[in-house]
């Protein structure tokens, strides 16, 4: 599993959103991406991670930025938790856990999911990898700081 660093290309990928249809990073060409996988829907940490990505999310919109939620849950698990939660940016279920490898997102102890956030710039260069599992409000103020301080 190749690890993802900073100043590499992001690698693009494919996936389904909550409604089925797929998603590019190349689509989102020209604008900040943040790229956040994390374990599993409606759990705690991760409910208070997603929550936090939504009270900030017009901050992330008024820098440029879409933000990418990830998790191996399927699209209609992933429809509920966007409901439940209110949450304004998109979910993609990456079912077999392509994606999480492609980027070379570890396991915690083995056996969680991890979740790391990437910041992509708009040309499509990764500029911040943070891998944290328990400090969820951690993910969205280093990817806000990241993009404000390149502005």
């Amino acid at each position: 599993m190749a690890k993802i660093t900073v100043g590499q290309p992001a690698p693009d990928w494919q996936l389904p959103d909550t409604s089925g249809q797929l998603v590019t990073l190349q689509q989102f060409r020209g604008q900040w991406v943040v790229l956040y996988f994390y374990p599993k829907d409606d759990t705690p940490g991760c409910t208070a991670e997603a929550c936090a990505f939504r009270d900030s999310y017009a901050e992330f919109q008024n820098a440029g930025a879409v933000v990418i939620g990830v998790s191996g849950d399927d699209t209609p698990s992933h429809e509920r938790f966007k409901s439940k939660y209110n949450l304004p940016f998109i979910l993609l279920s990456d079912a077999n856990n392509q994606l999480r490898r492609t980027y070379g997102v570890p396991a915690t102890f083995g056996l969680i999911p991890g979740r790391v956030t990437y910041v992509i710039d708009p040309e499509g260069v990764v500029r911040l990898v943070f891998d944290s599992q328990f400090d969820f409000r951690a993910h969205v103020d280093k990817a806000l700081a990241t993009i404000k301080a390149s502005r």
